[in-house]
């Protein structure tokens, strides 16, 4: 709970506490054949007053005592040195307030010995200080758990934000560092093609800047980076590939993590299109199923590695998606028969 409406709460709960009692001091007092009213609400609106002003002090002078929260005994400690004030203040304060009010109209106070009324008060404040104490420091202790809720998020979200952050930028200069290698292996064979892998290369950095420094993107502008990458792919390795892209339209809204579907593809570049001769099929797919994202890259001539996460871009995307979304994402590896490998993500999504 907000610290200010705390207050509110607090302030509210102290009017209705004195409102009660001091309908029972009127109802007492009429009981008892009474009948000039204003007096019980002068004897307990100056004790109102009264402990309002000594509760405020408390309260303002004790409060850089907070932290000692952790060690009850010391905070209580602290607090029963009030007590004495208490005792010496309450007296004076209110039954001072209690003949004047009954001089202004006319009338004296009367009320028991002042010894006997020193002792008396001194019992009912200390139960009263007591009991205040108490429930003060169960709302300090609460808001002291809800603060340190609170750290422990911000220390969680910031190490998150900062290993994704990392795992980003580490994503970024391996796909790079691979698209080059593209590039220089086909200045030998190529120039041409190699100057138009160049431009695909500028396209598919210039998506990737687009995307920001933000962990998440949307699948439409992810696709636009991997459309970006296949037409790359597509020059360098002309008439062995055939891309088919079956992609739902209610799924283009849904999150994913910046370069998440690119590695997914590469994969298939780099261990299937490279080692065969003959063209590949790939199909990209995505879908939205019982408020799940399904993408998946398939293709029609890979095998699986014995090592599945021995590659940077798959370890990657898995760390990414244990830091994201936990265990509701899901990343596999399939061989399918007679040959071929699909690879599938599935992520939360409202759709």
């Amino acid at each position: 709970m907000h610290p200010t409406r705390t207050r509110a709460v607090v302030a509210i709960g102290w009017l209705l506490f004195w409102v009660l009692m001091v309908s029972v001091a009127v109802q007492d007092y009429v009981r008892d054949g009474g009948t000039a009213i204003w007096q019980p609400l002068v004897w307990e609106s100056s004790s109102m007053v009264t402990a309002t002003v000594l509760v405020l002090l408390q309260h303002r002078a004790s409060a850089r005592f907070n932290h000692l929260l952790a060690t009850p005994w010391r905070w209580f400690a602290i607090q029963a040195l009030w007590l004495p004030v208490y005792w010496i203040a309450f007296v004076p304060l209110a039954f001072g307030l209690r003949h004047a009010a009954y001089a202004l109209a006319g009338a004296q106070y009367q009320h028991e010995p002042w010894l006997d009324t020193f002792f008396y008060e001194s019992l009912r404040i200390t139960v009263f200080a007591g009991m205040f104490t108490l429930i003060r420091f169960g709302i300090l202790s609460y808001h002291e758990l809800l603060e340190e809720k609170l750290r422990a998020e911000k220390s969680r979200t910031l190490m998150r934000q900062a290993q994704l952050q990392r795992l980003t930028q580490q994503m970024q200069p391996h796909f790079l560092f691979n698209a080059l290698n593209t590039v220089s292996s086909l200045m030998r064979s190529d120039v041409d093609k190699a100057d138009a892998t160049l431009i695909q290369l500028a396209e598919v950095l210039r998506a990737t800047l687009d995307a920001g420094e933000q962990p998440e993107t949307t699948l439409a502008a992810e696709l636009r980076l991997v459309r970006a990458y296949a037409r790359e792919m597509e020059e360098r390795f002309a008439g062995r590939v055939a891309l088919e892209w079956d992609i739902a339209e209610d799924a283009l809204v849904c999150n994913v993590p910046v370069m998440s579907v690119q590695p997914l593809l590469e994969n298939v570049f780099k261990h299937t299109v490279e080692l065969r001769r003959q063209p590949t099929g790939i199909v990209v797919r995505a879908l939205c199923q019982h408020g799940r994202l399904l993408v998946s890259v398939t293709d029609d001539g890979g095998v699986l590695p014995a090592d599945l996460d021995s590659g940077t871009g798959l370890r990657n995307l898995r760390q990414r998606l244990a830091v994201l979304y936990g265990d509701s994402a899901v990343l596999t590896l399939e061989q399918l028969a007679p040959a071929g490998v699909r690879a599938e993500m599935r992520l939360p999504c409202a759709c």
